[in-house]
C-alpha cells in the first residue's frame, strides 16, 4: 500500500514522462512538486526500495512496470472523479483539479471501474487529457499546440495543458472550452504572440505561452 506522498510522486513522474518523454531528474519532479531537492532524493530512495522506480544519473527515473501500474491507476481515478465533478456535481472546469487530487487517493479496489460505469465509461477529462482504462490503454493524447500551427490554420481546442484556476479563468473570459473552434490568423514576430478568431468572431492577441497551453486538432 502506497501513502499519498508516494501516490503523489508516483503520478508526477507519470506526468513528466508523458509531456516530455525523456531524461527525468530529481529536479524536474522538485520543480512540479515544488517540494525541496532533498526531500524529493529521500523519496526516490523509498520508491526505489519499494521497486515502483529505477534511478540512474545518467537516465534520470523511471517507472517499473508496477510503478507505472499504480501511476496510471491514480491518473485514472483522478480524471474520472473530475468528470463526475464537473458533469454531475455541476462544479466549474477551474474548481475540479483540487477537489480530484483529494479524491484520487481513495483506495476501495472497484471505485474506479463503477465510476467509469456510472459515467458512460468517457475517453477525456474535463480539461481534454485522456482517461487510462482498467487495462492502462487510453485513447489519443493531443500533443499539438495552438502555437506549433501555421498562420490561417483553422482548428479545435481538443485540450489543455495548463490546469491552473488562472488559466482556466482566463479561457471562460475568452469564451473558450473544449471543443472551440480558434482561427490562427497571425504570429507576431517580435514576441511571439499570436492573433486568433475565437469560434468566427472578432480578432483577439493572446501571448506565446497562451498558445503553448492550447492543445489542438484539426
Amino acid at each position: 500500500m502506497n501513502t499519498q506522498s508516494e501516490e503523489n510522486y508516483l503520478k508526477c513522474i507519470y506526468r513528466l514522462w508523458q509531456d516530455r518523454g525523456q531524461k527525468i531528474t530529481p529536479t524536474a519532479i522538485a520543480e512540479w512538486l515544488g517540494n525541496n531537492p532533498a526531500s524529493v532524493v529521500d523519496m526516490i530512495r523509498k520508491l526505489t526500495d519499494k521497486q515502483l522506480i529505477v534511478y540512474d544519473k545518467k537516465k534520470g527515473v523511471e517507472l517499473t512496470p508496477q510503478g507505472q501500474k499504480d501511476a496510471t491507476l491514480i491518473v485514472r481515478r483522478h480524471r474520472l472523479w473530475e468528470v463526475f465533478l464537473l458533469e454531475k456535481l455541476g462544479y466549474h472546469w477551474d474548481e475540479i483539479h483540487d477537489i480530484a487530487e483529494d479524491l484520487e487517493h481513495i483506495k476501495d479496489a472497484t471505485l474506479a471501474d463503477r465510476l467509469d460505469k456510472f459515467l458512460g465509461f468517457p475517453e477525456y477529462d474535463p480539461h481534454g487529457d485522456p482517461i487510462p482504462k482498467a487495462n492502462g490503454k487510453m485513447a489519443k493524447r493531443h500533443s499539438t499546440t495552438l502555437a506549433d500551427v501555421k498562420h490561417g490554420t483553422l482548428c479545435r481546442v481538443a485540450a489543455v495543458k495548463d490546469t491552473t484556476s488562472a488559466f482556466l479563468q482566463y479561457l471562460q473570459k475568452l469564451d473558450i472550452n473544449i471543443g472551440t473552434k480558434i482561427q490562427l490568423i497571425e504570429k507576431i514576430q517580435f514576441d511571439g504572440s499570436l492573433v486568433i478568431s475565437i469560434a468566427g468572431g472578432e480578432r483577439t492577441t493572446v501571448s506565446q505561452k497562451f498558445g503553448e497551453n492550447i492543445l489542438i486538432d484539426m
